[in-house]
C-alpha cells in the first residue's frame, strides 16, 4: 500500500556533495517519521538521520554524531519526501542510503507501519 522511491546516489570525489530524496506514495493517511540509513560494505545498518515532526517550519530532527555537521535532512510534509543534503563526503561514507518512513495507511490506520526504500548507492572514491 506505501511505496518510497529513493533517488540522488551516485558516485563523488572525497570533499564533493549529493542530495538524496524519497518520495512516499499510496493510500497515505499520515507520515509521523522520515529518515536515512545506510550500510556499509560489511557493517550493519545505521541511522544516519531522521526528522519527526510535521511541521515544515519547526522541524525535530536527529543526526548521528559520525555525520553531524555535513549531513543535513529536511522534509516537504505536502509532498511526502524527505531529503538527505550530504556535504564533505569521506570515502568511509561509500554505502547504500535507504530511506525509512513510518506510515499510516488506509489499511493500517490509526496503527504506523514502518516502510523501506530499495536503497541508493553512494561511492566516494578519488
Amino acid at each position: 500500500q506505501v511505496q518510497l522511491v529513493e533517488s540522488g546516489g551516485g558516485s563523488v570525489q572525497p570533499g564533493g556533495s549529493l542530495k538524496l530524496s524519497c518520495t512516499a506514495s499510496g493510500t497515505i493517511v499520515s507520515v509521523s517519521a522520515m529518515g536515512w540509513y545506510r550500510q556499509a560494505p560489511g557493517k550493519e545498518r545505521e541511522l544516519a538521520a531522521i526528522i519527526t515532526r510535521a511541521d515544515d517550519a519547526n522541524p525535530a530532527t536527529d543526526i548521528a554524531d559520525s555525520v553531524k555537521g555535513r549531513f543535513t535532512i529536511s522534509r516537504d510534509t505536502a509532498k511526502n519526501t524527505v531529503y538527505l543534503q550530504i556535504n564533505s563526503l569521506k570515502p568511509e561514507g561509500t554505502a547504500v542510503y535507504y530511506c525509512n518512513a513510518k506510515v499510516a495507511h488506509r489499511g493500517s490506520w490509526p496503527v504506523t507501519e514502518n516502510y523501506w526504500g530499495q536503497g541508493t548507492q553512494v561511492t566516494v572514491s578519488s
